[in-house]
């Protein structure tokens, strides 16, 4: 969770009261946060020539995106505590009613395609208050906005600008400015070398840097406002004198976008001259219909269940106390005019965290209080579990292959596309596999559709040890399935490997008839009329046949020739190729980097359930 350090003098002033370590620590847990440290007895930092104000450090929940500044925590508290009425956000236009646009290029999606903005009028900063503005940011760049990969904020003096404002993206050679805090002009192929061992910024310049063309946003004489998600410029750089602040934020994701945004201007509107009053800006973006006005700090309607409620928290509580404990929470609640079991919940903009009516539930819990909410014996909901079929079905055939003298393997379900197909001799149909469309390394490419490769390279990095090596599997593979809603499915699998100075056909063999004969298959004889030539796992009805399981010899480039059968078992009339087994053919085993022979066994387990 995010820690964050509150001057304790200035805390307890805003909540107008003092407090004793543990009285702060148990209001901190009534609302559902933490008190980590209280540094007032340690040993603090000299900063500036003075030692260090007593700082609080607080847990916050990572979903809380409003308490992560002291503006948020103080807010927050005040209200839970009733000393402060619900904030009420509004938009406010300029006098001359004309709003300043930002105009979004289509170049732009090829890098950054969203933009939002957002107006402070007549604030006043402390260096306090600005040193929280600056800290904010960064906290949403860190947590939410993903190291500024998904969402980007830039703040301006908007005094020293002139609108409006274009979002544009041009090669690197065709910006020039004069970064945040720098003396010199940069194009941004030298910025980028200029800050490429810059321990803050650094970090960041991977997110642009091998793009074609760079964001930037610029007012209307074509000055530089910032490089997103790099750098601001020098020219409209925010001081404690700034009075009009103009923000602009750029994304990848446009739902964390708009978060930021009303997190940003929700927490410091306060310090306009007007409390809690936002001017709003046009975003004009005619190439993807997103032309709109930023933000958007109209509540959310939600529905609460009351019975949900009272079940929920052990509580027999009426509509209008459920209400009341909402306002605590800052949410606006009433009882429903048409259901008397329904409450209609306004949302704050700032509750992005709000998507189920199992949040309020929980807020209503924290309003009531965590220890005050009626002690219940978990023996009214206590279940006796039982195991799916398949899990069960997999544990007696891993049991009786461990008794049968083989060992257990678990190796990775992901694996490389060659140890899949190619190490095999397979080919890929495309339609088989399921592949991951951004891979990390080329190890993990594809999910298994076999689970020979894991067995195959366990066995190469435990070639040390004395042979024979007896190792087996029980798990899943997956395979394409487009008429599921999730596009695939699961298999279970039983597979098994030998690796020894001899083929060991005959073990592997020995190891399906054990595990057969433990699940009651009987094998069949001089059977006829199956093609065992390719692997179709196909099942034909024939209710005049007996049950039971018999071999065919196949002819397939996994295995030496003439040394492999597919498996074929059939069950209350219904036939079905279930597996094969055999010895792996020589080019197999040069690829997994084995000298001796090996003999694998691979069945589907889901076929006898």
């Amino acid at each position: 969770m995010p820690t964050i350090n509150v001057d304790k003098a200035e805390l307890y002033k805003a909540l107008g009261q003092e407090y004793t370590t543990e009285e702060f620590e148990t209001l901190c847990f009534e609302f559902g946060i933490e008190l980590d440290e209280d540094t007032s007895n340690s040993e603090r930092p000299i900063v500036n020539g003075k030692q260090e104000a007593p700082q609080l450090k607080i847990e916050i929940p990572a979903n809380r995106y409003d308490m992560l500044c002291f503006e948020g925590i103080a807010l927050m508290l005040n209200v839970f505590r009733e000393k402060t009425p619900l904030p009420n956000y509004r938009l406010v236009a300029p006098k001359d009613g004309k709003l300043q646009t930002i105009t979004i290029l289509p170049e732009t999606m090829k890098v950054r395609p969203y933009v939002s903005g957002a107006i402070l009028r007549n604030i006043t900063f402390t260096q306090d208050a600005y040193d929280s503005f600056i800290a904010l940011q960064d906290k949403l760049h860190q947590n939410l906005a993903r190291q500024r990969t998904l969402v980007s904020i830039g703040t301006h003096d908007l005094d020293t600008l002139k609108g409006p404002f274009t979002y544009e993206a041009l090669p690197p050679k065709d910006i020039n400015f004069i970064p945040l805090n720098q003396t010199k002009r940069m194009n941004g192929e030298e910025l980028m070398q200029f800050y490429e061992n810059d321990k803050h910024l650094g970090k960041y310049l991977h997110i642009i840097r091998d793009s074609p063309v760079y964001p930037v946003i610029f007012d209307s004489q074509k000055t530089v406002c910032s490089l997103p998600p790099i750098i601001n410029g020098d020219h409209s750089k925010i001081t404690l004198k700034t009075k009009n602040v103009f923000m602009e934020i750029t994304a990848t994701d446009r739902t964390k976008l708009e978060i930021v945004n009303t997190i940003m201007v929700s927490m410091f509107s306060q310090y306009c001259a007007e409390p809690f009053t936002i001017e709003p800006v046009e975003i004009i973006s005619e190439h993807n219909q997103e032309t709109r006005q930023t933000p958007d700090l109209k509540p959310r309607l939600a529905e609460v269940e009351v019975d949900y409620v009272n079940s929920c928290c052990g509580l027999e509580a009426k509509p209008q106390q459920i209400c009341d404990w909402l306002t605590k929470m800052c949410y606006t609640a009433k009882p429903s005019s048409e259901d008397e079991n329904i409450i209609e919940v306004l949302v704050p903009p700032t509750r992005a965290d709000v998507l189920h009516q199992c949040d309020i539930m929980e807020d209503v819990a924290i309003a009531y209080g965590f220890n005050s909410l009626p002690r219940t014996s978990p023996n009214k909901a206590s279940t006796i579990a039982q195991p799916l079929m398949i899990n069960k079905l997999g544990d007696i055939v891993r049991m009786e292959a461990a008794m049968a003298g083989w060992s257990e393997v678990m190796p990775l379900i992901l694996c490389s596309h060659d140890e899949n197909f190619g190490w095999l001799n397979r080919k890929d149909d495309g339609e088989t596999a399921v592949k991951l469309a951004n891979p990390k390394t080329a190890e993990y490419q594809v999910v298994r559709t076999s689970l020979l490769p894991g067995l195959l390279k366990t066995i190469r990095e435990n070639k040390k040890h004395s042979i024979p090596i007896k190792a087996f599997e029980v798990s899943d593979v997956a395979f394409k399935d487009l008429s599921l809603e999730r596009k695939s499915r699961n298999e279970r699998h039983f597979a098994a490997a030998w690796y020894g100075k001899t083929s060991g056909f005959e073990v592997i063999h020995g190891l399906l008839d054990r595990v057969l004969l433990m699940l009651k298959i009987a094998f069949l004889t001089r059977e006829e009329g199956l093609e065992g030539k390719k692997m179709d796992y196909e099942v034909r009805e024939d209710p005049s046949k007996p049950d039971g399981y018999w071999i065919e010899e196949i002819d397939e480039p996994t295995f030496f020739p003439g040394h492999a059968a597919a498996i074929y078992l059939r069950l209350n009339g219904k036939q079905v190729r279930i597996g094969e087994f055999g010895i792996l053919h020589p080019t197999v085993l040069d690829k997994f980097e084995l000298r001796y022979p090996v003999s694998t066994l691979e069945i589907n387990l889901e076929v006898f359930l």
